[in-house]
């Protein structure tokens, strides 16, 4: 079975957060900035290269605007089968 771009997309950011010291059990409602993961600039530039080098683009450079959770880091890599499952649940 070939893996989707999102689930790329999703394994490539629980990495990110793992090595970041971040909490990787995330679901599509997680702020990824301020009360949610907390990621500051240095991290989403980092996030946005993880993505870019495993994804060959990102959504922080390439989306007209910037993601504000993890859905919508998500969603620029392709909508889910069931547009209303959480990325958790995705695993």
């Amino acid at each position: 079975m070939t893996t989707s771009r999102r689930d790329q997309a999703l394994a490539a950011l629980q990495s990110f957060l793992t090595g970041a010291k971040k909490p990787a059990d995330v679901d599509a409602a997680t702020p990824l900035f301020a009360d949610g993961l907390g990621l500051d600039s240095l991290e989403t530039a980092e996030l946005s290269a993880v993505l870019e080098d495993a994804l060959g683009e990102d959504p922080f450079s390439a989306a007209d605007e910037m993601p504000q959770t993890v859905g919508e880091v998500l969603d620029f890599y392709g909508a889910s089968a069931d547009a209303g499952e959480s990325a958790a649940a995705a695993l």
